[in-house]
């Protein structure tokens, strides 16, 4: 496969962390509300704040993986925009990269499939961040002692 087209690839995939991202936040949000109630209530149940404070814990973590994964996208999307061009535009990007204290010097002039596996790396670090999120929350959801009430 074409170089610039495994970064259009890579780029795609990265993209995709942007809905992992939208879930981390409505399941932090859902942490925060949460936490409030258990607050709120004359007897806070320990195991509601505990939830809450990994809900909201995970979230804050995960969005920074986010971040790194939206960066990593725009980047790959930009270089890959002129396929000609991908020589030039690695060294172009390591040195702004460089400037900026984004790179170590030493990093500097690595192949893009090392790049693409650190890349999709930090998306599957985001990705089991948000599932960290989402499993106990549905384990609390069915396990709770309503359930079998309202159905």
């Amino acid at each position: 496969m074409p170089v610039d087209m495994e970064l259009h690839v890579v780029a795609s995939l990265l993209r995709r962390g942007r809905a992992l991202d939208q879930l981390s936040t409505g399941m932090t949000l859902l942490g925060v509300v949460f936490g409030l109630l258990q607050l709120l209530l004359i007897t806070p149940v320990a195991l509601g704040l505990l939830l809450s404070g990994w809900l909201i814990v995970l979230g804050l973590l995960q969005k920074y993986w986010a971040l790194r994964v939206a960066f990593d996208a725009d980047l790959f999307d930009a270089v890959a925009q002129d396929a000609d061009a991908v020589p030039h535009r690695t060294v172009d990007l390591d040195q702004a990269l460089q400037s900026l204290g984004l790179q170590p010097a030493n990093r500097a002039g690595r192949p893009w499939s090392e790049r693409q596996r650190g890349a999709l790396n930090l998306l599957r670090k985001q990705a089991v961040l948000v599932a960290a999120q989402v499993l106990p929350t549905f384990v609390v959801i069915l396990a709770s002692p309503w359930l079998p009430l309202a159905g």
